[in-house]
């Protein structure tokens, strides 16, 4: 007689965790779990539906939609099957030979500087040079809507930090003139509203105050400038400008970080900067995949086209609509509906009908600045936003997107004026 044996179900594993120490304990108390329980009603925030192979995705940094290229997925295999000997190692090792070494020089030519450095992220690469270039004596005057890595970078070099209001050179002007020559911090085009940056004014002033700038092109790199160079570029400003940072995760879809220094600096920026110290080099087939892309970037001017034609569209309709992105003008388009329990009433909106952004909200906006961001990109169809702009149209009377603070805080501005 045979014995059929039954499998019965893995047990659960249980783990037992020592306890936390109190101050922890408190903080999580303090300023997390109230949020969570009362304002996210006890699910995180961020987290929506799955999106469907059909959904319209406007939540990717993909902006010339270079991810899936034959010729960037062709590098990148080749560099896979490629029999090479390659250690695991901080980039500061690498030989001049190396490709990385390589790459680092094509992208800064490319951008119309002598020198420059992969990181693992965009933001290593800003932590990593602000501790290089700053100090306890060096003032720092940063935007208020700089990019976070950014800020984080001015804490790491121990340097005094001093905002200045949004896109407002008079007010930079006057921090400037009270603490002295330091460095300008700046994003080209900001990253939670799409508003680009009055970049010349900028320049104008720090040479005005004897301060050296900086230039966050992450979200205008690829896009913005001839043969997508950036935004310093396409305004003739580059040789006035002293560094040049940028993610290479928004138009080239890939995993890094990049920013310029002078020739003269190279081996001081080896010296001094902790990510690029004491982070591992990025792989060969990653290295190789960023070469390829450059070169696809390099002649994607009818991608970049597209892009401004798809954001010149959208952002019309959505505010013929009543929405209130004045803020912004580029292809990020925030949808600022403040409170972070009402953003997360407009993103099921948008996901019930099939349309997915990013939702963004403390520590990446004020506490209630939340919004949802949508990104968009050259590979977007005019059937796609169709559907966009029919979705923006049905659920406008929900949403009442003309009663968003934001919306209540412009209508008062015009008033004033």
């Amino acid at each position: 007689m045979q014995v059929l044996e039954r499998k019965l179900p893995a047990a659960t594993p249980t783990f037992r965790n020592p306890a936390l120490g109190s101050q922890l304990t408190q903080r999580i108390a303090r300023d997390f779990t109230p949020r969570w329980d009362q304002q996210w009603g006890g699910k995180f925030a961020l987290h929506g539906k799955q999106p469907s192979s059909n959904a319209i995705r406007l939540d990717g940094n993909d902006y010339l939609s270079v991810t899936g290229h034959p010729q960037i997925v062709q590098a990148q295999v080749d560099a896979l099957r490629k029999e090479q000997e390659f250690v695991v190692q901080s980039g500061v090792f690498q030989l001049n030979q190396h490709p990385t070494r390589t790459l680092e020089l094509a992208l800064a030519n490319w951008v119309g500087k002598e020198d420059g450095f992969i990181c693992q992220s965009g933001f290593s690469a800003n932590v990593g040079l602000l501790q290089a270039i700053a100090d306890a004596q060096t003032p720092v005057y940063l935007d208020t809507l700089a990019h976070a890595s950014l800020w984080e970078g001015v804490h790491a070099a121990r340097a005094p930090a001093h905002a200045f209001r949004h896109n407002d050179p008079a007010h930079l002007a006057r921090v400037a003139a009270k603490n002295g020559p330091g460095i300008v911090v700046v994003d080209s085009v900001y990253s939670t509203t799409g508003a680009l940056c009055p970049l010349e004014e900028m320049v104008e002033v720090a040479e005005q105050y004897g301060c050296m700038i900086l230039v966050d092109e992450s979200h205008s790199l690829g896009t913005h400038g001839p043969q997508g160079a950036g935004l310093c570029a396409e305004l003739g400003l580059t040789e006035r400008v002293h560094f040049i940072t940028a993610s290479l995760a928004k138009t080239f879809a890939g995993r890094a970080g990049f920013f310029t220094a002078p020739a003269h600096m190279h081996y001081y920026i080896l010296s001094a900067s902790f990510p690029n110290i004491f982070s591992s080099s990025l792989l060969p087939h990653e290295i190789a995949g960023l070469a390829a892309t450059l070169e696809v970037i390099r002649r994607s001017d009818d991608a970049r086209i597209r892009l401004r034609a798809n954001t010149k569209r959208l952002r019309g309709s959505l505010s013929e609509l009543g929405y209130p992105i004045h803020q912004g003008s580029e292809q990020i388009i925030a949808l600022e509906a403040g409170l972070e329990s009402d953003t997360m009433v407009l993103r099921d909106r948008l996901e019930e009908r099939n349309v997915f952004s990013a939702m963004f909200c403390a520590p990446a906006t004020g506490s209630k600045r939340a919004m949802m961001r949508m990104t968009l990109s050259a590979g977007l169809m005019d059937l796609e936003l169709d559907h966009v702009e029919a979705v923006a149209r049905e659920i406008a009377p929900i949403v009442k997107p003309w009663d968003w603070p934001i919306a209540r805080r412009a209508r008062a501005t015009r008033g004033q004026a």
